[in-house]
């Protein structure tokens, strides 16, 4: 609880207090009127007097008709007409409601506020001889830092000293790592793979990733769903629309008996006009339904969910098409050894021993996954004379036999004949002793959760799945067809896939929604085309991350269905909170304006159905 929160609910308890103590003496001893006014008094300026406040600037500023001056007229003509009780009653359960609906926005920002530190949030800079970790924020352009392997790179920047692998796959949508050297530019949110690399910046970190996602959420109000813009248009119109309606309650019914010479009973139709003041206040319409989509958005943020705006966790609702990206998205963008292919009398074991030993000495991903799936300790007394080949691949000395092992020019300039060719991965193609001895083919890893992430978004009402990628026709086919997507268009360019979305925009129904999720740069035209953009968050690119309207912070294609299931469930309590409210509202004032309800009934009809509806709207940030 925030010390502004601490400090309304000490006002209340204070209020509340004072209220019981004075209702409690005032029915003991029979006080002067103007005795029981004063001491009524100082609750109810304890506990209102910021509303008062409020009011009275809306009135200098000519923005009257707002639930403070509601408020205020109601409960200042309560007091003024004897029920003392009741307006103080009225402004301290204003005063819960609005301190629910508090901390109920608070602990959404919270749960954005903690999702946000997963991401980097240092940088290594050399002071005084020594490696400091130091707020990005202190880092000026131009200013050197040092990215070690296994950290991510966190400012933009040029490389001014070492050289490296860098796992790209969110910046180029492809899977492959490309190496840096001296001289290259590298932009935030690639993983610095092998080795140690010193980067001259070239964006304050206020440009990046962090920073702006942080603004996005901060304005994220600013982006209000349909049923939010409703409420917006129904309480500009609403509220002085029952502000006449009071005073002609108020005026009319008197004047009216005086014309027909019955008594005017001034006094009987001021009561009724406040109450009907009361009763009205749309309190529980304009609290309630933002804090429902906000409770939503602070729900997705806790399961690692960004939505930039309740408009777009609107959207979602009605999503019928997902167009997916392939690397990094469906797949890990890792590689991993999928397939053996040993010839001329070699065993698929021998195979991999060899490529392995050949590739012992270096840090590249290809070599990486080659001594994984060997899976034993490599005895480097056994390998001798390595030497890379740039852009070939290796050669080495394993067991007194020399081992080729790379791409297939490697082969061609050894002299080798390859019998059979793989266009699938990445293949390594190797030779001992100037004679073939097979190929390996390493892929990109399927994501465990891609082909159960499918299966529940066609549960949650999906029509069709559809992906789109750079990559080779039959390594799209492959993960299509394991993952049980149903539609595959591969081989493309990043304005192929524009133009792809853009049919299939053409094909869907009016209101239907088409979302898209990528990770890269390249996906970043197609994130904004789409209805609604979804991007991969934790190894995401800038571009998409910021293009995207929905960013899955851990890169988790499972959680678009339970991005689904929370934007239609807080949809339904949206809808439920209108409905409760409005139906409650129209049935009191009714009985107000007839004289049946009196101000605790009104009380109810303002603070009671807003308290409820407040309630109603936490249970978004409950859903599981």
């Amino acid at each position: 609880m925030t010390a502004k929160q601490k400090k309304v609910l000490f006002r209340i308890i204070a209020a509340t207090i004072l209220l019981i103590a004075i209702a409690a003496g005032c029915s003991v001893w029979e006080l002067n009127v103007w005795i029981e006014a004063a001491l009524y008094m100082i609750p109810y300026l304890v506990i209102g007097y910021d509303i008062l406040k409020k009011a009275g600037k809306g009135i200098l500023k000519r923005q009257v008709f707002d639930e403070n001056f509601l408020m205020a007229v109601a409960t200042v003509g309560a007091m003024l007409l004897g029920d003392f009780r009741e307006g103080v009653a009225v402004m301290l359960f204003y005063q819960i409601g609005e301190l629910f609906q508090s901390c109920a926005v608070g602990k959404s920002r919270r749960n954005i506020a903690a999702l946000m530190d997963i991401r980097p949030d240092y940088a290594n800079v050399m002071v005084d001889g020594k490696l400091e970790q130091v707020d990005p924020d202190d880092v000026e352009i131009g200013t050197e830092i040092i990215v070690n392997p296994g950290e991510k790179v966190p400012i933009d920047g040029v490389i001014t000293e070492g050289n490296t692998t860098l796992n790209t796959s969110a910046l180029t949508g492809e899977s492959v790592p490309r190496e840096a050297e001296c001289g290259d530019e590298v932009i935030s949110g690639c993983i610095n793979m092998t080795g140690v690399i010193k980067i001259r910046t070239t964006k304050e970190f206020g440009e990046s990733t962090v920073s702006k996602i942080l603004d996005l959420v901060e304005n994220s109000s600013m982006k209000k769903a349909r049923s939010e813009n409703f409420i917006t248009r129904f309480a500009k119109y609403y509220t002085p629309a029952v502000c006449y309606s009071a005073l002609a309650l108020a005026i009319l019914p008197p004047v009216v008996g005086l014309i027909m010479g019955n008594p005017a009973n001034w006094g009987d139709w001021v009561i009724r006009a406040l109450t009907f003041l009361v009763i009205s206040c749309p309190c529980a319409l304009v609290i309630s339904v933002p804090l429902s989509f906000f409770g939503g958005i602070g729900c997705a943020s806790s399961n690692g969910i960004l939505v930039k705006g309740s408009n777009y966790l609107e959207t979602l609702s009605g999503t019928r098409y997902i167009v997916f990206d392939k690397t990094g998205t469906l797949t890990k963008g890792v590689f991993e050894v999928n397939g053996i292919f040993p010839a001329n009398g070699l065993d698929k074991e021998q195979l991999l021993y060899y490529a392995a030993h050949a590739e012992s000495a270096s840090s590249h991903p290809i070599s990486m996954s080659l001594r994984k799936a060997f899976g034993k300790e490599i005895n480097l007394n056994q390998v001798s004379s390595i030497e890379e080949l740039a852009g070939l691949g290796v050669q080495a000395v394993v067991d007194d036999k020399k081992v080729a092992a790379g791409n297939a020019r490697l082969m061609k300039e050894s002299g080798c004949n390859i019998t059979e060719e793989h266009d699938e991965g990445t293949v390594v193609y190797v030779a001992v002793d100037g004679v073939y001895a097979g190929c390996i083919t390493i892929a990109d890893v399927i994501k465990d959760t891609a082909k159960q992430a499918v299966l529940e978004l066609k549960k949650n009402g999906i029509r069709q799945t559809i992906m789109l990628t750079g990559d080779a026709k039959k390594t799209a086919d492959r993960v299509a067809a394991e993952i049980g997507i149903d539609k595959v268009k591969s081989e493309l360019l990043p304005a192929d896939k524009v133009s792809e979305v853009e049919k299939l925009l053409e094909q869907k129904g009016e209101k239907e929604n088409l979302a898209f999720v990528g990770d890269g740069i390249n996906d970043a035209p197609v994130l904004s085309r789409a209805d609604i953009g979804i991007a991969m968050g934790a190894l995401g690119s800038d571009a998409a991350i910021e293009a995207a309207d929905i960013v899955l912070m851990d890169d988790d294609p499972a959680k678009i269905a339970l991005a689904m299931k929370i934007s239609r469930k807080t949809l339904r309590i949206v809808k439920e909170n209108i409905v409760f409210a409005l139906a409650v509202k129209i049935i009191c004032l009714v009985l107000g304006a007839l004289g049946i309800a009196n101000m605790w009934l009104a009380i109810f009809a303002d603070v009671g159905v807003m308290v409820i509806a407040v309630l109603n709207a936490t249970r978004a940030l409950r859903i599981k």
